[in-house]
């Protein structure tokens, strides 16, 4: 199975960024904690040069936290970088970022100086929006459980000395990684219609296996394991009453759901890459600019 989702808009929010970087002191990545590498615009390193970022890991209570924190000291480690875990929609936890933002930035954004202008970047479904209109303190993008839907950039004043330019998700075009492209689509980052549920429920289920069989034992109140993933995803389908006439399995309607279940954090806090394990973080690639 070969994913290969990119919505038109995509194309020009490249060139976007690119008309703005020069104008912006710092860049805020919104990443999902579960999955920051794959969530990472491979090529956002390169153009932002040597600006600042922090990079947001939302979503943090569906992530792993041990594995969460393990992410934090690995993007620390990278120059002029910090990150941060929250959950977009906690006020306490985005109230974190104005200081950090001036932190980073420390000759803007204070009394006495000049706006402190930062870039909101990511790729579809992480929480762009909804970390905006947080910060903001009401509604001033538009959010929803699709991807792709900020179309249009826009410029939002907080009136604490920051001003933020948002810019429309991220995503590229030719998904060379498919392993991460298949952890995206398990996410929902990418749109439900650009792959086949059944395939992307029986990859992950064999990385929970590995990872955390206790969750799905748990989740599906299993007492053990079957042998391989589809019979996995097959007791899943009866436990969730997934049956077609005569009580056969509807594994396209078994994969859906646990596909939901994974999204909504029923199963437990999960990560689904690691340190070490991931592929090569954005900016270490050879790919061609070209291709965003």
């Amino acid at each position: 199975m070969i994913i290969d989702w990119y919505p038109g808009h995509m194309k020009k929010a490249r060139a976007q960024i690119v008309e703005v970087l020069p104008t912006i002191d710092l860049i805020i990545e919104v990443l999902d904690a579960r999955l920051p590498v794959s969530s990472a615009n491979p090529l956002l390193e390169k153009l932002r040069g040597a600006k600042p970022c922090i990079k947001v890991l939302n979503k943090k209570d569906l992530a792993d936290p041990t594995v969460t924190k393990a992410w934090v000291g690995f993007f620390e480690q990278q120059q002029r970088v910090k990150a941060i875990p929250l959950e977009a929609k906690d006020r306490r936890d985005v109230g974190l970022l104005p200081k950090l933002c001036r932190t980073m930035a420390p000759n803007r954004g204070n009394k006495g100086q000049k706006p402190l202008r930062v870039m909101v970047v990511g790729i579809p479904n992480v929480g762009k929006s909804t970390l905006i209109n947080t910060l903001a303190g009401k509604r001033m993008a538009r959010v929803g459980d699709k991807p792709a839907i900020t179309t249009c950039p826009q410029k939002i004043d907080l009136r604490n000395g920051i001003l933020l330019s948002d810019t429309p998700g991220l995503l590229w075009p030719a998904m060379d990684d498919q392993a991460g492209a298949c952890r995206l689509a398990a996410s929902g980052a990418i749109g439900d219609n650009a792959f086949d549920p059944p395939d992307i429920a029986l990859m992950t289920i064999e990385y929970l296996v590995g990872k955390y069989p206790a969750l799905l034992l748990q989740g599906y109140q299993l007492t053990d394991l079957p042998e391989n993933s589809t019979e996995i995803l097959m007791e899943i389908g009866r436990r969730r009453g997934c049956l077609v006439k005569g009580g056969d399995v509807d594994l396209n309607r078994a994969a859906i759901q646990f596909l939901r279940d994974l999204r909504a954090g029923k199963l437990g806090r999960i990560s689904l890459e690691r340190p070490g394990e991931a592929p090569v973080p954005p900016g270490d690639s050879d790919s061609d600019e070209s291709s965003l």
